[in-house]
């Protein structure tokens, strides 16, 4: 399974889909193909990329189906539609974008990085995380599923860091593993600060998650 239909996996099936940052559109088709939406929009906030898009889902929007929209995150998109997800982006460009406009009723959110700040973020205000997990291809991707309101249980530090059901996902251990590697080779050339206490930091919670 690619990332495409692996991420896509993780959206409800729902009337109206908003793919935040669509790029070339991929996740859209996707979901319009398979019958996960009825309907999408896209957006994006370079035209150029926005165009690419536009051009793979040219059948969708002469239908009707698809509409483009070429903003700020959010901006233009509205607040009752079914369905976001933002992927590719880094965590804190995603709390930017909800910060700005508004949390979505359910989402699906695939940050490049800091996805602890994500997490951290949204459980601050009050949402749901229905699951919280890693795919793998080629490289590593944390995947975030929610709804805007709801109950759950408490994190833990090591839960908040890699998701609650990463830590059950049978690939998480290749990752921990990969990055734990990495951040001791790091630390081996840190000097003393801020920096190096993160590092310990991490290396610590990957021991942890581990089991090590």
């Amino acid at each position: 399974m690619g990332r495409i239909e692996e991420l896509c996996a993780y959206l409800d099936k729902c009337r109206t889909l908003a793919d935040v940052g669509c790029d070339h559109g991929y996740c859209t088709e996707f979901a319009l193909d398979r019958g996960i939406c009825e309907r999408a929009v896209i957006a994006d906030i370079s035209a150029k990329s926005l165009s690419k898009a536009q051009k793979l889902l040219a059948p969708y929007i002469e239908e009707g189906r698809v509409k483009s929209v070429c903003c700020d995150g959010l901006e233009g998109i509205d607040a009752d539609v079914d369905e976001v997800l933002i992927a590719g982006m880094g965590g804190e460009e995603i709390i930017k974008i909800l910060s700005s406009a508004f949390i979505p009723e359910k989402f699906v959110f695939q940050p490049m990085k800091n996805a602890p700040l994500l997490r951290r973020y949204l459980i601050e205000r009050g949402c749901a995380i229905v699951r919280d997990d890693i795919i793998e291809d080629g490289k590593y991707y944390f995947v975030i599923k929610g709804e805007r309101t709801g109950k759950m249980a408490e994190y833990s530090e090591v839960e908040l860091e890699f998701g609650r059901d990463s830590l059950k996902n049978p690939i998480f251990a290749s990752y921990a593993a990969t990055e734990l590697e990495k951040k001791q080779t790091y630390l081996g050339g840190c000097c003393e600060g801020a920096e190096c206490s993160s590092l310990k930091r991490q290396i610590a919670l990957l021991k942890e998650a581990l089991g090590a």
